[in-house]
């Protein structure tokens, strides 16, 4: 079993791969995957137009209460702190960057409501930077395909990035999301339709233990 075999498996088969988040731009971006922590794609996008459209730049969203995004926002999870960390994410991008998303990561995480995952995301898919985002997804993928035995988000970030080189990076964090939301599920992943499942560690494993 190779890594790279399943890379190269993952560039064959998934070259389409991207964000399932509807976004304009950086700004309608970085507001939607702040809204999407554990949340669905599917709910933050039937959320972010009516928003992006009473509130589409972070001139307009500083300048509101987090009650009043709270209304657009309230069918996601955590409503209240989301709502609270747009505006406040809104009023720093107005006060210290002129309106404007930040291009690195560094800058992206002083953001309210920004960690680590929401600037890798908004940082390799607006700006090309070679980052990985590592949600619970890639997290849990990474794992069972023996590309990392790390104990957090960022001890796999590494691995990954010493794994897959930089001009790939981008487009694996979406190979990885998209194989462990529809493929590589926690629950009953569904091994007999995957298509790297002859070279996949974690089965091979259990295989052997069933024998």
């Amino acid at each position: 079993m190779s890594k790279k075999d399943i890379i190269s498996w993952f560039r064959e088969n998934a070259a389409g791969a991207k964000s399932e988040l509807q976004y304009k731009d950086p700004f309608s971006l970085i507001v939607a995957v702040i809204l999407s922590a554990q949340c669905t794609d599917k709910r933050v996008n039937l959320v972010t137009p009516s928003l992006l459209k009473k509130y589409p730049t972070p001139q307009k969203m500083a300048k509101a209460t987090a009650e009043e995004v709270y209304e657009y926002v309230k069918s996601v999870s955590y409503p209240n702190s989301k709502s609270a960390h747009l505006v406040q994410m809104s009023q720093m991008l107005v006060k210290e960057f002129n309106g404007k998303v930040p291009t690195e990561v560094d800058d992206l995480m002083r953001l309210p409501g920004v960690g680590r995952k929401t600037a890798n995301v908004v940082a390799s898919i607006c700006f090309d930077k070679p980052v990985i985002a590592v949600d619970t997804h890639v997290f849990r993928v990474a794992h069972r395909l023996g590309f990392s035995k790390g104990d957090t988000p960022y001890d796999v970030e590494q691995d990954l990035e010493k794994l897959i080189d930089e001009k790939e990076r981008g487009k694996a964090h979406h190979w990885l999301i998209l194989h462990g939301r529809y493929i590589c599920t926690a629950q009953k992943p569904k091994c007999d339709t995957c298509g790297v499942s002859h070279l996949c560690p974690k089965l091979l494993e259990n295989s052997k233990l069933v024998k």
